[in-house]
């Protein structure tokens, strides 16, 4: 029997859809469901989704719920994370302090100042939990869908024997939209991508064993509205040759191109992003709505009749991932790990977005090489500022944050070194209390 724990279970909606997935494994139909979140009313409505699939699945699985973290993991095989540090009392900060300097964000949990600052907070909620597991499950295995997940991943790999590996949506999600693109069903599609998370790159994408590439241009030339679905990843696309991970809305914060002006805003971001509009604050007003509105949404999830769908599995990675570890069919997926020569123009050390297969014996990350240098150029920058930002943090020193801020692609193409400093110290007075891992809290 298989003891799967989710922290942050209260994310409802995501943890429903992965226990549907992990229960569709026969190996995991008996698995116990150890659900724990700090919020006890989030809690409840998670157990009693749980508990619904399970019983009108039929199936033996059995389900936990506990406020208490220590609880939850013992016995846990695999762990789940998908926690949020703070209220978006909190974490607006990170997106409403770079506006005032200039700074216009999007999305703001992965990279740049607001990217930096969430990792800042998070990783000492993150360490508190891969610590209990070191005590209390030391042989699980950690999945963690948390962000900015490059910079939590790499710093957690640094700090302890714990096997862990940071998951994403958006290898899957984008190799099907460009399939749907060029009309070929999915499972005739075969692709490698690499690079770090939401900036992976598709080196080969292939059609029944055929590049694909002509097609992909030839939709993103020739057909108005697949341009406009994605306009930033579509002109990177047409500049540097290679389609990347994730959504135009977090891709136009990742460089210098695209939201230094509000015309290029304008232009790129505001009509087309696919997922989400490009407007400034975009995450943080959903955030807040959901907040405001989340247990009229529950209720309506709960009352509705479960459907096949509800029983069918998706193509989430941590139910495949979790069925091989426990011994079921190997698995390929793309997974963030540590840089041990897996591609060899990344730094060495730092967490890499690579295929990876998954059985019994763990994780075998298959080796890349160099990243073409039209696309290397970039990956190698955004990796380089998060491994600084993580020295900065494991050292608790603010000036390396700064630095590694300094280096940020907008930031830099907006702001001044010394209104950079400034933000940066405005950013630690108002955050001070949840990074208690700094001696001082100005640059």
């Amino acid at each position: 029997m298989t003891k799967i724990c989710f922290i942050g279970a209260g994310s409802l909606g995501f943890t429903s859809e992965l226990v549907r997935d992990i229960l569709t494994f026969p190996l995991l139909q008996d698995a116990t469901l150890s659900l724990m979140d700090i919020d006890a009313e989030r809690l409840k409505f998670a157990e009693t989704a749980v508990t619904r699939i399970i019983t009108e699945g039929h199936y033996p699985a059995a389900v936990t719920a506990t406020l208490d973290r220590a609880e939850a993991l013992k016995g846990a095989d695999v762990v789940l994370t998908t926690i949020l540090s703070g209220s978006t009392e909190v974490w607006r900060h990170d997106i409403e302090i770079p506006k005032k300097y200039g700074i216009d964000t999007n999305v703001g949990d992965t990279r740049g100042p607001s990217g930096i600052f969430r990792f800042l907070r998070t990783l000492p909620d993150m360490m508190d939990i891969v610590r209990d597991m070191e005590k209390i499950c030391p042989d699980a295995v950690l999945l963690n869908y948390t962000n900015p997940m490059a910079m939590l991943v790499s710093a957690i790999q640094k700090q302890t024997f714990i096997k862990v590996t940071g998951l994403c949506h958006s290898v899957q999600g984008t190799a099907m939209m460009l399939a749907e693109w060029i009309g070929a069903p999915f499972e005739e599609i075969d692709y490698v991508c690499a690079g770090i998370n939401h900036q992976a790159w598709y080196l080969d994408y292939q059609w029944k064993g055929k590049d694909a590439y002509p097609l992909i241009h030839k939709a993103v030339t020739e057909r108005p509205e697949i341009y406009d679905a994605e306009q930033v990843r579509n002109e990177m696309y047409l500049a540097l040759g290679y389609y990347v991970t994730e959504s135009s809305g977090h891709n136009s914060e990742y460089n210098w191109w695209f939201r230094k002006r509000p015309d290029l805003i304008e232009k790129y971001c505001t009509h087309g992003t696919n997922w989400n509009p490009g407007e400034y604050a975009y995450i943080l007003k959903e955030y807040q709505h959901n907040e405001a509105t989340w247990k009229d949404q529950v209720r309506e999830q709960l009352a509705r009749p479960l459907t096949e769908e509800d029983f069918t599995r998706g193509h989430e990675y941590a139910a495949y991932i979790i069925n091989a570890l426990q011994g079921g069919e190997m698995f390929k997926f793309n997974g963030n790990l540590p840089n041990t020569g897996l591609i060899s123009n990344l730094p060495e050390g730092a967490c890499v977005e690579v295929p990876v297969l998954v059985d019994r014996a763990g994780f075998h990350p298959i080796h890349i090489g160099a990243l073409p240098p039209e696309v290397a150029l970039l990956t190698q920058l955004s990796s380089g500022i998060e491994e600084l930002a993580i020295q900065g943090a494991l050292a608790g020193d603010p000036v390396m944050i700064y630095r590694a801020i300094a280096h940020d692609p907008l930031t830099a193409a907006v702001l001044s070194l010394a209104e950079i400093r400034d933000m940066t110290n405005e950013l630690f007075a108002q955050h001070r209390d949840y990074l208690p891992q700094f001696r001082t809290h100005r640059v």
